[in-house]
């Protein structure tokens, strides 16, 4: 017999002045909802738009669920909690002139037993870790990203991009946000990994997964990404949760 658990982590960083980055995961009865926010603008103002995020998006979640949905009613909720962050940290933006431009990308996550329901705005990514291999699971909205949809750019000339970080879509920037879903089957022992940039604009998915590998016991996961963004630099702040089954009798 196993559940569901999650472990997070987040740090500044070796050179920010603070953490724009929210973490937050809280349990449903057998499921768990998870989010990661990487806040941008001013000062301050990157930090209030990701807190402001996590906070109603989660507020919005849980005045929605029950015990029995439907995938359709699932990806509604998400959807919706998203929209309803959006929502504020755009009104927010436009009540006070400090604040002005401030936004963040989103990436949330619903984990069951069998599946995963993803919801993701801007460049905090989603990876699946299974069978010893990582996958990413979300699109980056970023300007690079696109470049290389459309064939104009390598995925090589993408990491040196003068917009390589510059987003596409973002919560709280537009009235209206769309956010991307996705739905993946899951097994007992898949990982799902959540992050904000700072760890996944300067590890490769390889370096990510070597390290989550070499981890005897999951709780000393998040911490040792957080360790391996920073000995890469740790130019952003760093931010991920992991989610995945433990044994009850050992917990």
């Amino acid at each position: 017999m196993s559940r569901l658990k999650c472990w997070w982590a987040s740090n500044m960083g070796n050179f920010r002045d603070e953490n724009q980055d929210q973490v937050r995961a809280v349990e449903y009865g057998s499921r768990i909802l998870a989010a990661v926010c990487d806040g941008m603008g001013g000062e301050r103002c990157g930090s209030k738009a990701s807190e402001i995020a996590v906070r109603e998006l989660f507020d919005r979640f849980e005045a929605g669920v029950r015990p029995e949905m439907t995938p359709d009613e699932i990806r509604a909720l998400l959807i919706s909690s998203v929209s309803a962050a959006n929502s504020v940290v755009y009104t927010t933006s436009r009540m006070d002139y400090r604040s002005h431009g401030m936004g963040t990308t989103a990436v949330a996550a619903l984990v069951e037993q069998e599946w995963i329901s993803l919801v993701n705005v801007g460049d905090s990514r989603a990876y699946m870790i299974e069978d010893g291999r990582i996958r990413l699971l979300t699109s980056d909205h970023t300007v690079v990203n696109a470049l290389i949809r459309e064939g104009k750019i390598t995925r090589a000339e993408a990491a040196t991009h003068p917009q390589r970080n510059m987003l596409t879509r973002a919560v709280g920037v537009e009235r209206v946000v769309k956010p991307d879903y996705y739905r993946f089957s899951r097994r007992e022992g898949t990982i799902l990994l959540l992050c904000s940039d700072g760890l996944s604009g300067y590890c490769t998915a390889e370096e990510i997964l070597q390290t989550v590998q070499a981890q005897e016991q999951h709780e000393a996961i998040p911490q040792a990404l957080v360790n391996l963004a920073l000995s890469k630099g740790g130019r952003d702040n760093i931010s991920l949760a992991i989610i995945t089954n433990i044994n009850e009798e050992v917990r």
